[in-house]
């Protein structure tokens, strides 16, 4: 028989000759993640053998890879009723303690007495623990997402474990799992335990699959595909490379995806994931009365129960321009499936749908965020946080969209480009439009771009525009300032800006005149406009000229504020 991918089922399964065949089996395909077939053979070795300890826990590891959390339960429960009182039982008794986000703490003490339980106390071992009890604990702990378990502690039992045996593969195998829960930060202390499980091992495709995928996460394509390519090589019927090589080639290159995916499906159990799969390509491929019809078939059929099937039809309905329905559908999904087993794009497209829904653009703001949490790669971060601030954009929600573009410059690393400050101060102006109140914050985005890009013209352009906006009768005089930091950039290039900033100049007349009741500063503001226009006989000479003596008459006399002196300059709308 095929030397097992499990390096400890050798050890574990010694001493019972009479199941061992169909439980190295019933391992081997769990090794595989064919949940369906492992569940079969392990539940026939299970009934055969109803009280053998290992056997239990293996059967009881088949039932948590079909995501059947209370049966597993069921089954280390029931051996303890039966008297049934061994180290096995009570680690996997942890194991749906931990999956059900029980007492952490009433866990571990299950482990360590299975571990003290199991330690040699005589002979050439003593006070050696038992390998498998270790690695059936750091499994445990490398079970479920980052909030499941003690990732540090199930480490720790793996590597005492690859201590006790140096040959054991799988002790750094799941040692480099429990890091990967730990963060993007650990990624580099998982791949020396992956790469020392194919040392130990080199048929260990989940080794190499799992460095795969950390280089995937860090969008590292050349080195993905040396180790997915050393993963086929090692063991060509391992089904999640193909798995994780359709899902990276899915949006890109949907022929190649199906490539793929017929590799996936042929080394796979035939079952609701394999189904779903075969329809979300229907999707990609744009096929989308295909895969809904494939969806439907599911849902009538043994896959009713299949949460993911609402997800296809929220996909194919949006992309068939019902919204109403691919909502609903969404509903049902959220709903329905348990939180652990979202995927970041499903919050992603949730988001995307939900913002166009008035009474649902909050929950649209959170879903962006549990994307955000759940995405590995920052680049994909920086790209929904990018997506996110322009549909907010388009339901008018500015204050929100700055949060998102702000967030996005934070995660690359780098100065904002003046692309960046762009988007912002834009953001910023049209948050201003909605609410005046928002004009210290937006006055604050515009001085930081002009700061930073101080020879660019639209920082100074959305500064005056975000100040005209939060006083529209020009009454408090908040455009006054900036109009003259923008007309000392002007000033820089007269040719180009002599006529903007007699525009702005214009601007400062009427408030200083109607306003501000100031015919002094009113009169500076002509004297400006004849700096710019020097020459009679032009328009805006004309314009200055009779508009200072008009106001200087108003100050000989003591009078009301004056008239202009003539017809409104071209270009001024104050």
């Amino acid at each position: 028989m095929k030397k097992l991918m499990f390096a400890t089922v050798a050890m574990v399964l010694l001493g019972f000759a009479a199941t061992a065949q169909s439980v190295e089996d019933g391992v081997k395909l769990l090794y595989y993640r064919k949940g369906q077939s492992a569940k079969a053979v392990l539940q026939k070795a299970y009934d055969g053998k109803p009280k053998d300890p290992i056997t239990i826990y293996w059967f009881g590891q088949a039932l948590l890879l079909n995501d059947d959390v209370a049966g597993a339960k069921s089954v280390y429960q029931k051996a303890l009723q039966e008297g049934i009182n061994d180290p096995w039982i009570w680690v996997g008794t942890a194991h749906v303690e931990l999956l059900e986000k029980g007492d952490i703490n009433a866990a571990k003490q299950k482990f360590e007495q299975a571990i003290t339980a199991t330690t040699a106390t005589k002979g050439k071992n003593k006070g050696m623990e038992d390998v498998n009890i270790l690695l059936a604990v750091a499994r445990a702990n490398a079970d479920g997402d980052s909030k499941i378990g003690d990732p540090q502690y199930g480490a720790d039992k793996a590597i005492r474990a690859a201590q006790v045996d140096p040959t054991n593969a799988e002790a750094p195998y799941l040692a480099g799992v429990n890091y990967l829960k730990m963060g993007s930060e650990y990624g580099g202390k998982a791949v020396e335990q992956f790469t020392e499980a194919t040392t130990r091992n080199a048929q260990r495709a989940d080794a190499y699959y799992r460095i795969g995928r950390v280089y995937q996460s860090q969008d590292n394509k050349e080195s993905m595909d040396r180790y997915y390519s050393k993963a086929i090589e090692a063991d060509a019927a391992y089904a999640p490379t193909y798995l994780a090589y359709f899902t990276y080639y899915e949006n890109k290159d949907v022929n190649v995806a199906k490539e793929y995916l017929d590799k996936y499906v042929a080394n796979s159990d035939q079952d609701c994931a394999t189904e779903y799969y075969v329809a979300n390509y229907l999707f990609r491929a744009g096929k989308y009365q295909e895969s809904l019809q494939k969806a439907q078939q599911m849902e009538a059929g043994a896959c009713k129960t299949y949460n993911r099937v609402q997800i296809l039809y929220a996909y194919n309905y949006q992309r068939l321009g019902d919204s109403i329905k691919a909502k609903d559908a969404l509903d049902k999904f959220f709903t329905s499936e348990a939180p652990e087993k979202v995927q970041a794009a499903d919050y992603g497209f949730a988001a995307d749908l939900y913002i166009k829904f008035p009474a649902e653009q909050e929950k649209a703001i959170v879903y962006v965020e549990k994307a955000a949490e759940l995405e590995t790669n920052p680049k994909n971060k920086i790209i929904l946080y990018n997506e996110a601030a322009a549909d907010l954009a388009k339901v008018g929600k500015f204050d929100q969209q700055i949060l998102f573009l702000q967030k996005a410059i934070a995660l690359k690393g780098t100065a904002p480009t003046e692309s960046d400050f762009y988007k912002m101060a834009k953001a910023a102006s049209d948050a201003v439009t909605k609410d005046v109140n928002y004009f210290a914050k937006a006055d604050s985005i515009c001085a930081a771009y002009i700061a930073a890009f101080p020879d660019k013209p639209q920082g100074y352009t959305f500064r005056v525009l975000s100040a005209k906006k939060a006083d529209v009768d020009s009454t408090k005089g908040l455009f006054v300032a900036p109009i003259l930091e923008q007309n000392n950039f002007y000033a820089k290039d007269l040719e180009k800006y002599r006529k903007s900033m007699f525009v702005n100049y214009y601007t400062l007349l009427v408030y200083y005149n109607d306003k501000a009741k100031d015919i002094a500063k009113a009169v500076e503001m002509t004297d400006k406009m004849l700096e710019l226009y020097p020459a009679a006989g032009t328009e805006e000479n004309s314009f200055a000229t009779n508009t200072k003596k008009a106001l200087q008459a108003v100050l000989n006399k003591g009078s009301k504020p004056a008239t202009s002196g003539g017809a409104k300059p071209a270009g001024a709308k104050g």
